[in-house]
């Protein structure tokens, strides 16, 4: 007898995925187990936490550490580590363990949930992300652990170590710190800051460039997908540290207090969590106008394609960016470091650019409509944030109707699994069996 998955596309293979976890998630967290007070969270409160977790967004309703009791965490916490890292490399583990081998079936679903160009060398690929998973989370939780551990009980600063390292390392943006105020009492602590910011650098990059990496001292080379994003990357982390430092030297209610060390601490966390974690050492809503635009851009471009975090990817934003150039100086290729990009991943980038762009406007407009009373850049800045599964927030999460919980849970989901995945899974496949003559229509 077939398996249901056996009639089912690599993208709904993996929509459906995700939509069961964050489902049985959200009942968990409905249990009255599950909330410090012991009367559990409304469904709705439950799905938007749980929906948050999955797509590692950071996005909260309620606080974690004031709402939810140890259990209620780490259910949380399972959440965000099964999203992050992708529910099919979970199931390839347990594969692995129980001595099964993976079937084409899965082979295919790795490469989709990777989104990887060939089958060869996933399940090795796999293991290695496992294990680098849990020695870069290990590393990360110690680090935080000992400087915790100055300001609470050992016991607590191992937990509190590891909840944020594992958060972090996801791009989740999770914290229990307790009153919304994430790591703001860390802002100018050069530990945390470095420990979190290396964390979430070196998951968002992506599985595919650190296996790169990894392999470099065999091959001695990069692949130019590695090349575009650790190149991107850096610009824009310096590029924004930089910008943010400008824009908020003179806010006395950002940097001005800080020393000149806190000033660069904090203005390279905030370039580096719209990478996309969500974690903050800076008020958010108390940003200059100018920072929270670059924000917005930043949130929207994310970090690398195959990793724990969202956007639309520095890769896809390195394509779009090598495309203009080339229309500018009149050349007919879009080149990239020496090496000449197909058409067909020039119009998937648009695409991708376009729907993402789209659901971001849309959204925006919805949330004006459905939670009146705002300025229009904390529209924009939520859904944004939602989309590139940021968390970041100017404070209107919580206070947030029904009706706009559910357009940010719609948001968080799409922008885990990506506009192209969720059009492929809804979309029925027909292949062009009919050629038209070819027309013009004037561009500029």
């Amino acid at each position: 007898m077939k398996k249901i998955t056996d009639y089912l596309s690599p993208p709904r293979v993996l929509v459906l995925g995700f939509a069961t976890i964050i489902l049985l998630g959200a009942v968990l967290l409905t249990f009255p187990i599950a909330t410090e007070d012991g009367r559990g969270l409304p469904f709705l409160d439950g799905l938007f936490t749980a929906t948050s977790a999955t797509c590692v967004t950071g996005l909260v309703v309620v606080d974690t550490a004031d709402t939810f009791s140890t259990f209620g965490e780490a259910v949380i916490l399972i959440l965000i580590q099964i999203g992050g890292l992708g529910f099919m490399t979970f199931a390839t583990f347990l594969f692995l363990l129980l001595g099964k081998k993976i079937s084409l079936k899965g082979r295919l679903l790795l490469m989709e949930s990777y989104n990887d160009f060939s089958m060869g060398g996933l399940v090795r690929l796999a293991k290695r992300i496992l294990i680098f998973t849990a020695l870069v989370e290990t590393f990360g939780s110690i680090l935080l652990a000992i400087r915790f551990s100055f300001d609470m009980p050992i016991g607590k600063a191992i937990y509190y170590g590891l909840f944020h390292a594992v958060s972090n390392f996801n791009n989740a943006g999770f914290d229990i710190m307790g009153g919304f105020r994430s790591l703001t009492g860390y802002v100018a602590d050069p530990l945390v800051t470095l420990t979190v910011c290396s964390l979430i650098i070196i998951g968002g990059i992506g599985f595919m460039v650190v296996n790169d990496l990894f392999e470099y001292r065999y091959t001695h080379r990069l692949s130019l997908h590695s090349k575009a994003v650790l190149v991107v990357t850096a610009t824009l982390l310096i590029a924004g540290t930089a910008l943010i430092f400008i824009f908020e030297y003179g806010n006395a209610k950002t940097l001005a207090p800080l020393s000149g060390t806190g000033k660069f601490l904090g203005s390279l966390f905030q370039a580096v969590t719209t990478r996309t974690s969500g974690a903050a050492t800076l008020p958010i809503g108390d940003l200059a106008n100018p920072t929270l635009f670059l924000m917005i851009m930043l949130m929207f471009i994310g970090a690398g394609s195959g990793s724990t975090a969202g956007g639309i990817k520095v890769s896809t934003f390195a394509v779009l960016m090598a495309s203009m150039w080339s229309q500018m100086k009149g050349k007919e290729e879009v080149v990239l470091f020496k090496r000449r990009i197909v058409g067909s991943t020039i119009l998937k980038a648009m695409t991708v650019g376009m729907c993402g762009m789209g659901i971001v406007i849309v959204v925006t407009m919805l949330l004006s409509i459905t939670d009146p009373g705002y300025d229009f850049i904390r529209y924009l800045f939520e859904a944004t944030s939602a989309f590139g599964t940021v968390g970041l927030t100017m404070g209107i999460t919580p206070d947030l109707s029904p009706v706009g919980r559910i357009l940010i849970i719609l948001t968080m989901f799409a922008g885990r699994l990506g506009p192209l995945t969720i059009s492929f899974a809804l979309a029925k496949k027909d292949k062009d069996v009919l050629h038209y003559p070819k027309g013009k229509i004037m561009i500029g």
